[in-house]
């Protein structure tokens, strides 16, 4: 930076050419208010409060090129939080990231050819500006009056910063996730993604592997997700999640600013939650969606069967259902779940001789549960009248009523269910017919313990 001055203004490329041997070391960096026209390979864009910086990075081990934000502050270890050009590298240091005669934000290589682009087709000619926020997001505005054209925060990649937000516009089908990278020295797009999914009004988290469900958060109560069992114990405080009719975002803040925080999806599909730690200088672990190991595999144990990590084999049957296929079962084969030991009254022929074939059929409880994904949301206001509705629902194959939530029920098979230990989870009461009730039923035949 100039000495004594605190902003300097970027030249244009042509212009900086010609003088870099003269005022080269003086112009490495630029001033977030900076109305920048250029950024070559060795010049850096630096947020007001010197928060983030952009510029151009190699990942270790590699020679490739790419435009992306950083922590300015944390330089032991360059730490990257969003990546331009991630699927279009450049080779070689003659990179340079414009704003286009069209008013887009662009990256050139040598060769002057275009490898990533804003892309807006609404912008006047000569009336663009961008700058770096100290939140972390890149914006590229109007100059003549400040209206936002385009931000890195709408176009996440592998990391959630604080007030950004993931989520989908139902109207416009437009849609915010987070993707994975391949490698820690390969930033490209990665096998997985995460986001927040509505189903029939009840928001979660997911991960997918491709076209796979890896790893889900189970449903928002309004304060946290009841799948996770970190969020009891150790509450990962400020995240909150906005919707009406035509959208639904979820976003994350806290209020201690005094060290960084961010959410990453690493290349192997795990979230994980991290804190700088100026003391030791590294990233600190703070929540992790594989905190309960093999358990956190999405549908470990298949469909009527619950996992629980403190259980030898972790995989068991839900009450009232047996092993679908036995000898794999005892192998530790889990995947094809179970199957009920009796049929519901609502499946049997209703002329069934024995008295036990004629009565209702009931619910066990199960405390403390990831409740299973496909969550049907219903109007009763109060545990009693979720019950009656699932009853008299011969589809239905389980309800839940949880504080935020209100009436859950399935009507598919029950998949992705999770026993906690303590303190976590919601109650889940799984339909069995009357016969394996066994001692647990109350005089009111529809309330089971």
């Amino acid at each position: 930076m100039i000495p004594g001055s605190k902003h300097i203004i970027c030249l244009p490329f042509l212009l900086f050419s010609l003088l870099t041997f003269l005022f080269g070391a003086l112009l490495h960096n630029c001033s977030a208010i900076d109305d920048i026209t250029v950024i070559t390979d060795t010049q850096t864009l630096t947020s007001a409060g010197e928060i983030y910086k952009l510029g151009f990075f190699s990942p270790p081990y590699s020679s490739n090129r790419y435009v992306g934000i950083w922590f300015n502050k944390v330089v032991t270890i360059q730490t990257i939080v969003w990546v331009a050009n991630r699927d279009n590298p450049i080779d070689g240091s003659s990179g340079v990231l414009r704003i286009a005669s069209n008013g887009n934000l662009e990256i050139l290589d040598g060769r002057q050819v275009s490898v990533w682009a804003t892309n807006i087709s609404s912008i006047s000619v000569n009336n663009s500006v961008v700058g770096l926020m100290d939140s972390g997001n890149l914006v590229l505005r109007q100059s003549s009056d400040g209206k936002i054209l385009w931000q890195s925060f709408e176009h996440p990649t592998d990391t959630l910063l604080p007030t950004m937000m993931v989520g989908t516009n139902r109207r416009t089908g437009k849609t915010q996730m987070l993707t994975s990278s391949k490698g820690e020295s390969d930033p490209s797009t990665g096998n997985f993604f995460s986001g927040l999914e509505l189903i029939d009004n009840i928001p979660q988290v997911v991960i997918w592997n491709g076209p796979k469900r890896h790893w889900r958060s189970g449903p928002w109560n309004g304060r946290i997700f009841i799948g996770v069992s970190t969020m009891y114990s150790v509450y990962l405080d400020g995240f909150n999640i906005f919707k009406d009719e035509d959208t639904v975002y979820l976003t994350y803040d806290y209020d201690n600013r005094s060290s960084y925080r961010r959410f990453v999806l690493d290349h192997n599909g795990e979230l994980q939650g991290q804190r700088w730690d100026e003391q030791k200088n590294i990233w600190s672990l703070y929540y992790s969606a594989e905190a309960n190991g093999e358990c956190e595999d999405y549908g470990k144990c298949g469909p009527f069967g619950s996992c629980n990590i403190l259980a030898s084999p972790i995989c068991a049957c839900l009450e009232g259902f047996v092993p679908k296929f036995k000898d794999e079962w005892r192998q530790g084969i889990w995947w094809g779940g179970c199957t009920r030991k009796m049929e519901l009254k609502c499946n049997r022929n209703i002329s069934s001789s024995s008295d036990e074939g004629k009565k209702e059929d009931g619910f066990l409880k199960m405390e403390m549960m990831k409740v299973p994904d496909f969550a049907y949301w219903r109007t009763p206001q109060n545990a009693k009248e979720c019950e009656r509705d699932c009853l008299r629902n011969c589809s239905c194959l389980a309800y839940s009523y949880e504080g935020g939530v209100g009436c859950m029920i399935w009507g598919q098979s029950l998949v992705d269910i999770k026993r906690f230990s303590k303190g976590a989870g919601a109650d889940l009461y799984i339909r069995v017919a009357y016969s394996e009730l066994g001692m647990r039923i109350t005089t009111n035949s529809l309330f089971y313990i």
